[in-house]
């Protein structure tokens, strides 16, 4: 078993990880990014990359980490820009919000005065006719949409990429291994063990450990002695090659979504929500439901050729707040996770905070509603 010295190891190298090594470094703290797989590998690999500010969805317990994320996006997209030759395509991207019936409109405007009050967002409901001029190809079934300009998106493989291009170039170290063990000794981190391949585990000496595991972090639960229940929420995504001009605006309906992305000149349909445990398979099953759903609001789109599915796990918690800060009873111990279908969004905001906690500051948000401590009553 080989020995190595480094302050700050943080396990998973998803967004939340590889942001929090990024800030992490700005303030000259060292650490140690250990992933199993390959960065983006998984949920922020195959994310939508959608970054409405939460606008369409109402308040929320995460609401005031979304707008802290979302002010945190420009500054951050310039500074990848300069530092590395990935171009993460962060770009305005309006929204179009689909009613098909009477009822979707009552819920889609249950919160447009909240909406109407944030800033940096234009929040309007549309006659079919507006919405249409926007993008003739809609359901005509449509009775009305929300449009909200001042969103944006991003491709989040890119995005991932760049973050840990960066970091590395801040001093980061990127390594490859599954964590087995955080050995914590009298109440306080002492190192981590990996297992490396070939049967052989090294053991990395730190005195602070940042768990961004996704799905998997319920696994941390037997290392720090604490509840930390998190799960796996599966997503499937299709990519279609279509005709026509590209689609704009991001046209949505129930949770579900269409646009063109310019990475590959797809338009990207998605999404399911499925509780499959830690199957990442894709399913004809999930396909049919997306192109139904599809064809639904862009009738159009039914000469489309499908082109790719992807899958992936979110991690969610019970009560659908994000889990980041301290462990409890764990000194040098910290979490950062639990995003579900809104960890691009909420990805920079997570890191930074924990960056800022770890480092030895304090957040720049209330983060008491997302205390991990908050399972162990």
């Amino acid at each position: 078993m080989a020995t190595s010295d480094r302050d700050v190891v943080i396990i998973g190298g998803g967004i939340a990880g590889i942001a929090t090594a990024y800030y992490l470094a700005a303030v000259g703290v060292r650490g140690t990014v250990i992933e199993r797989d390959g960065i983006a590998s998984h949920a922020s690999g195959f994310a939508y990359g959608g970054l409405s500010g939460g606008v369409t969805n109402g308040p929320h317990v995460n609401t005031p980490l979304i707008e802290y994320s979302m002010s945190l996006y420009p500054a951050l997209a310039g500074e990848l820009t300069a530092e590395t030759d990935v171009d993460i395509q962060y770009q305005p991207r309006p929204l179009l919000r689909l009613a098909l019936n009477d009822d979707e409109a009552a819920a889609l405007t249950q919160h447009l005065d909240w909406q109407q009050t944030l800033p940096g967002y234009a929040a309007h409901w549309l006659a079919p006719e507006a919405a249409r001029a926007l993008e003739p190809r809609i359901s005509q079934e449509t009775v009305g949409a929300l449009h909200v300009e001042g969103s944006s998106d991003v491709e989040p493989y890119r995005l991932t990429l760049a973050l840990g291009q960066a970091a590395e170039q801040r001093g980061v170290t990127l390594r490859s291994g599954e964590v087995t063990t955080v050995h914590v000794n009298d109440g306080r981190v002492d190192g981590v063990s990996i297992a490396t391949g070939a049967g052989n585990v090294e053991r990395i000496a730190c005195d602070t450990v940042v768990v961004a595991m996704g799905p998997w972090t319920a696994r941390a639960s037997e290392w720090f002695g604490v509840p930390l229940p998190v799960t796996p929420l599966k997503g499937q995504i299709i990519r279609l090659r279509a005709g026509g001009a590209p689609y704009a605006v991001s046209v949505g309906h129930l949770g579900n979504y269409a646009m063109t992305k310019p990475a590959d000149g797809l338009v990207w349909c998605g999404t399911t929500e499925e509780h499959a445990d830690f199957d990442e398979s894709r399913t004809t099953e999930a396909r049919d439901a997306i192109i139904e759903s599809t064809l639904r609001m862009l009738p159009a789109l039914e000469d489309a050729e499908l082109v790719l599915q992807t899958a992936c796990l979110r991690p969610v918690t019970p009560d659908g707040a994000v889990m980041l800060g301290p462990v409890l009873g764990v000194e040098g111990a910290y979490v950062v996770t639990g995003a579900g279908r809104q960890g691009i969004m909420m990805g920079p905001g997570m890191a930074r905070a924990t960056a800022d906690l770890v480092a030895g500051g304090a957040a720049a948000l209330d983060i008491a509603p997302y205390a991990p401590g908050r399972f162990s009553a």
